[in-house]
């Protein structure tokens, strides 16, 4: 059969739903030491002292460290991004002088076990000067406002972004203009495991293993090796099973450098597991900025220009990618699906005393697919037109690919008409929008958003990174070696944690090499049994890490062909793949099977010179391009107007990834990344007082979407195939989440338009909408906007 397009279940469910993986907790080594953090409970201060003497006498503690105690051990945390002009403040391991974050990093405690480890930090005594602190990204930028790090005044880490060709044109030209101002709020990945680390050293050897919950186990080798000055080649990662990640477990954090630098100091191993109000705190956030945009419009919709004046939120610290997101990753992508000539973007990146932002699921493409979306929506009703004619409209037509946009990037390809006619054809829209004229009649509420997105996927290629300030490679490895019995093995560089790149890579192998997909073993996340490797994020598994997996394949069964040939006594160009053997053409009885190809290729001495024994290739693949996945959701909600509750009654979602490897992993990434795009549209908010204390600290606080506030999905799919790899695939690990967000969005200030409320800012609780809708019956300005 084949297994390329079947939905085959996931090959790594059976051990994680029946308790037999283990994730970095559950790993047990003999001697194991346990790890605490004492943090600030200041947004920002002055440390005055430390005085640990009675926490290091409490019985079972082995060492307490501070900031002055590791300080000219190592070096400090670094950023693997850089623009011009960027301002990289000292971002030390333990705080010296400074706290700049609630939750920041003061003294260590290392103990028998975590209980005696958290009893100790209570033993420890610290002096706080509180010093003025400062939450919001646009009043951290003004002028007045406390400075956090002294190399960036007005708190100001970059300034970026392109002037662009023809907009001042574009803007005499036009119609109209329409102006938003958008609040993209912070939220926290809250993945379902913590981040934990677990360290080993072994002093004769002099090697040091460290297990930890991360997506680029490659990436934390080379960070820790450079901050702990440790020899990379004596420095092995492991990721064992990861319970989620969404991009916060994509960088390289200080408790990681620590707990590596304590195995090293006690030569006993040393673990540390994060609390939930930890993983709030200080594991990195997402979205967190304001947008002003202008939209040049004529008067039938079409979009002359645009211009996105923004500022992004960086919290206190720069974490590894935090530069690229509000910049590259979101500027590129302020075209989307639409032709639109001119287009000019500024953002500035701003240093405030709250948690790290970096990348969360879509990173950058949900908020400019959020400026974009809403901003085609607030075209229509300006002008009186539909949604759904506006994009037509504006949409890039099929025959213009592959299409450079006045962003400077290149899609590969793409359809968007047929994506948003099936959308709209099987939420049955014009019917749609009969019944909610006449629900509206009737004093009912009914809301149909849409939303049609671009993204950029297959992070890979490696000159594309560089370019826009990318500090390493994007390229992936994958080894696929035949044993003797014809069983394979797969090493690949992706490090999943849900993607079920096991069943994938597995069914790219078994169609290449007809074999069954049970018959292939997938390794991955081990730096020592695979040298290197760039991760798992940015929709990247199947495009760069699947073609590399496929290109090994194709160089294998060509190194067995040449064997093929000699066993058969047969000119190598007489000698072809039927799809199950190696047969000479016009002579369909002489042909070998790969599994009577691997073992004469390990038994070696029916091999000719030329050829090496074993059976096996790697390849290392960097695309030439990104890939650009694209579709449309259609959300439809009714909005109570007495109570502000928001009902679904529908969502509909049309995906186009390229080619598929796997439906049903296609349709439970799309199904995971509606939800957290939902989740920011309607219930989550990170939020914080003026002091720089999160509020939200704790899943008591901080409300993720449960399965009863989430709708049914409608998945469907059309199928333009990348050329940019050779499977034709695209991605599809972020689509939801990007598209959902501002489609959500629309459907419900769908509903409260007739009320004449034009814009809320997310969340859009039940609590908010409610009071917008009294503001309006009390006789509003109409534009209603919640602050967070």
């Amino acid at each position: 059969m084949k297994y390329v397009g079947a939905p085959l279940k996931r090959k790594e469910d059976p051990r994680l739903i029946t308790g037999q993986g283990a994730y970095v907790d559950d790993i047990q080594l003999p001697g194991t030491l346990f790890c605490a953090f004492l943090r600030s409970p200041h947004g920002h201060a002055r440390l005055t002292g430390i005085r640990t003497e009675r926490a290091i006498r409490h019985p079972g503690v082995l060492a307490v460290l501070t900031g002055r105690d590791i300080a000219g051990k190592m070096g400090t945390m670094p950023c693997g991004w850089n623009l011009p002009g960027l301002k990289t403040p000292p971002h030390p391991v333990l705080a010296v002088d400074r706290v700049r974050l609630v939750g920041d990093r003061v003294a260590a405690v290392v103990a028998e076990d975590r209980y005696i480890a958290r009893d100790a930090l209570d033993l420890i005594e610290v002096d706080y000067e509180p010093l003025p602190a400062v939450v919001d990204a646009e009043r951290a930028s003004a002028p007045g406002a406390p400075r956090i790090h002294e190399e960036a005044p007005e708190n100001t880490a970059f300034l970026w972004g392109f002037p662009g060709q023809g907009v001042e044109e574009a803007f005499a030209k036009a119609d109209r203009v329409i102006r938003l101002r958008l609040v993209n709020h912070r939220v926290i990945p809250t993945a379902i495991e913590p981040r934990g680390v677990l360290a080993q050293f072994k002093p004769a050897a002099g090697e040091l293993t460290v297990w930890t919950s991360t997506q680029v186990p490659h990436l934390v080798r080379a960070l820790l090796g450079m901050v702990l000055r440790f020899p990379e080649h004596k420095l092995r990662v492991i990721a064992p099973e990861v319970g989620g990640g969404f991009g916060s477990k994509l960088y390289l954090y200080p408790e990681e450098v620590l707990v590596a630098y304590l195995a090293t100091l006690l030569h006993r191993p040393v673990k540390w597991i994060e609390e939930r109000r930890e993983n709030y705190q200080v594991t990195t956030h997402g979205r967190d900025r304001v947008d002003y945009i202008e939209a040049a419009v004529k008067k039938d919709g079409t979009i002359l220009g645009l211009r996105c004046k923004c500022i992004g939120n960086l919290g206190a610290y720069l974490s590894t990618f935090a530069p690229a997101i509000p910049s590259a990753f979101f500027g590129i992508m302020l075209s989307g699906a639409y032709r639109i000539p001119a287009i000019a973007c500024e953002v500035r990146g701003v240093f405030t005393n709250t948690g790290m932002v970096d990348a969360y699921r879509g990173a950058g493409r949900p908020e400019a697919c959020y400026v974009l979306e809403r901003t085609v929506d607030r075209i229509a009703m300006e002008l009186g037109l539909d949604p759904a004619e506006v994009r037509r409209r504006n949409y890039i037509p099929a025959d213009a690919f592959p299409y450079t946009s006045a962003t400077g990037i290149t899609y590969d390809s793409a359809n968007h008409r047929p994506a948003l006619e099936k959308a709209l054809q099987l939420v049955g829209y014009e019917a749609l929008r009969k019944e909610q004229a006449q629900l509206r009649k009737n004093g009912r509420l009914l809301g149909i958003g849409l939303s049609s997105y671009v993204e950029v996927c297959g992070v890979g290629p490696s000159k594309g990174l560089a370019a826009a300030g990318g500090g390493g490679g994007g390229w992936e490895t994958a080894t696929v070696r035949v044993h003797a019995s014809g069983k394979v093995t797969v090493l690949t560089g992706c490090s999943p944690h849900g993607q079920g790149n096991e069943t994938s890579y597995a069914q790219i192998v078994a169609d290449g090499l007809a074999v069954s997909p049970e018959d292939v073993e997938v390794f991955h996340g081990d730096t020592h049994i695979v040298p290197f490797g760039t991760g798992t994020f940015g929709s990247r598994s199947a495009a760069v890490g699947g073609t590399a997996v496929h290109l090994s394949v194709e160089k294998v069964r060509e190194k067995a062909r040449a064997i093929a040939a000699h066993l058969l006594g047969a000119p190598l160009e007489q000698v072809a793949w039927d799809g199950s053997r190696f047969v000479v053409q016009g002579a369909p009885d002489r042909a070998k099977t790969l599994g009577e190809i691997a073992g004469a290729a390990h038994l070696a001495t029916p091999l000719p010179p030329e050829i090496e024994p074993g059976l096996e290739a790697t390849t290392v693949f960097d695309p030439s391009n990104f890939t650009w996945p694209f579709g449309t959701h259609v959300a439809v909600v009714e909005v109570d107007p007495e109570t502000g509750k928001v009902q679904f009654e529908r969502y509909v979602a049309v995906d186009d990834c390229g080619n598929v490897i796997n439906p049903l992993l296609v349709d439970g990434q799309v199904h995971g990344g509606i939800a957290q795009g939902i989740g920011q549209a309607l219930y989550e908010a990170a939020v914080y007082d003026e002091h720089g204390q999160l509020l939200t600290g704790s899943l008591m606080d901080y409300t993720v979407p449960k399965a009863d506030d989430l709708p049914s999905y409608e998945t469907d799919r059309t199928v333009t195939p990348s050329p940019v790899n050779p499977l034709g695939v695209k991605g599809v690990g972020e689509a939801g989440t990007i598209a959902a967000t501002p489609a959500v969005v629309n459907a419900v200030l769908d509903a409260l338009s007739p009320l004449g409320i034009r814009e809320l800012d997310m969340p859009l609780t039940t609590e908010k909408i409610w009071r917008a809708i009294q503001a309006a019956r009390a006789g509003g300005t109409g534009v209603q906007e919640g602050r967070r």
